[in-house]
């Protein structure tokens, strides 16, 4: 039981060093912290609903996410293969693209919660 919960333990230590590694890093990381900040200020000012503030969460937890699990695949792909390939391009444009499809539909969903209490009909 020891050797179990040691090894949990391991295991969260390992992820915050992959998440302190991820902001210190990674340049698109700290833009995404940035939006997150100013969205977050927004809506602290703006004093959106609950509901609101768990899709505006779930928004945050998507797109950064999906940028840390790009940034994987990207020092993956570096590692494996550091020359230039078609296929590792592919993958690389393919992880990028899907953080851009999240960040595109929480800029909608962000609009669409944020417009009633900007006053916007």
């Amino acid at each position: 039981m020891v050797g179990y919960l040691k090894n949990r333990l391991a295991a969260f230590v390992y992820a915050f060093n992959g998440i302190i590694t991820f902001f210190k890093d990674g340049f698109h990381a700290k833009v995404h912290a940035l939006a997150i900040f100013f969205v977050s200020s927004l809506g602290y000012y703006l004093e959106i609903s609950r509901q609101d503030w768990i899709n505006v969460i779930l928004c945050f937890g998507l797109v950064i996410s999906l940028e840390a699990i790009n940034s994987a695949i990207e020092y993956s792909l570096d590692l494996l293969h550091p020359d230039q390939h078609p296929l590792v391009k592919k993958a690389k444009d393919v992880a990028a693209g899907a953080v851009l499809l999240a960040a595109l539909a929480s800029i909608v969903i962000a609009v669409i919660i944020f417009k009633p209490y900007l006053g916007w009909s």
